[in-house]
């Protein structure tokens, strides 16, 4: 299956020498790259946060798969919804779908259903890809939509993910086998570095200031590489951070994979685009190392 764009024209610039000026003006130089396990990073249009995307992708070594976690806005599809097959395009090009890694992820959880409705509207993990097609002209990536977002899941879906990462790469392992070890026998070989992108604008529709507090929270617990904390304390303080169970997943798989610190990046908010600082959506760029 072809997924088409569901967003050029509308959150990026639909023209293939635009968008590319578009991601280009985004772009700091000279920074040193990173070698990252994970990252988070916003969806908004890119005019308003493509300044805190692009100096992310700017700070880091992208390998040749990644893993993109992302919100479902739009109510379709399965809880936990991966595609395994086909390919994604952009005005920039077409992206293949890392299949075999894809079906290894699959067969880690139950959780996770192959499932492409789910993506065929979404932005979240659409706005990423012109970005990594700037830097990287060959990748393969492997999508993921999350509309449950309970703890319990959030933690298996970052379980399957290192493990599914763990399974690829040589040498003795000493986690446990994973469900279907049939199903998955071809990845052993397939992918030894793996980028986790865990896609999430951060609060809504507050007032700058407020929306600065409130995110400090929630960045505070990401950069202590602590998955439940994040999640109680967006529940707790209601911060209407929408890719919450993304960022649990993604550090939940960096953990078991050896991450160590993070740093964060950016943060902006809509206002110092528009002008309106009354009603922000935050927005943060991180590394996990």
């Amino acid at each position: 299956m072809l997924r088409s764009p569901a967003v050029a024209g509308y959150f990026y610039k639909a023209a293939p020498e635009a968008l590319k000026k578009q991601v280009e003006s985004f772009i700091v130089r000279g920074t040193i790259k990173k070698k990252a396990i994970g990252i988070v990073v916003p969806h908004a249009g890119l005019i308003y946060s493509g300044g805190v995307a692009g100096a992310v992708y700017s700070s880091i070594e992208i390998p040749d798969t990644l893993v993109l976690i992302g919100p479902n806005h739009t109510g379709l599809g399965a809880g936990i919804s991966i595609m395994s097959g086909g390919s994604w395009e952009t005005p920039l090009g077409t992206v293949e779908i890392d299949e075999v890694f894809a079906s290894s992820i699959l067969s880690q959880s139950r959780r996770i259903h192959e499932d492409s409705a789910a993506h065929l509207r979404e932005h979240s993990l659409e706005v990423q890809l012109p970005f990594i097609q700037y830097f990287k002209k060959k990748f393969k990536i492997v999508p993921i939509q999350m509309l449950d977002t309970r703890l319990e899941t959030c933690l298996e879906v970052g379980r399957a993910i290192a493990e599914a990462i763990n399974v690829s790469r040589p040498g003795p392992r000493k986690r446990e086998q994973p469900r279907e070890q049939s199903e998955i026998s071809e990845a052993k070989t397939a992918v030894h570095n793996v980028l986790i992108v865990a896609s999430s604008d951060m609060s809504h529709y507050e007032r700058a200031e407020k929306a600065k507090e409130k995110d400090s929270r929630a960045i505070h617990s990401i950069l202590n590489l602590d998955p439940e904390g994040l999640y109680r304390v967006v529940r707790d303080y209601e911060i209407t951070m929408c890719g919450y169970g993304p960022t649990v997943a993604m550090l939940t798989a960096a953990k078991m994979l050896g991450a160590k610190c993070a740093e964060l990046i950016k943060y902006s908010n809509s206002g110092e685009t528009s002008g309106d600082y009354e009603k922000v959506v935050g927005y943060a760029g991180i590394l996990i190392m």
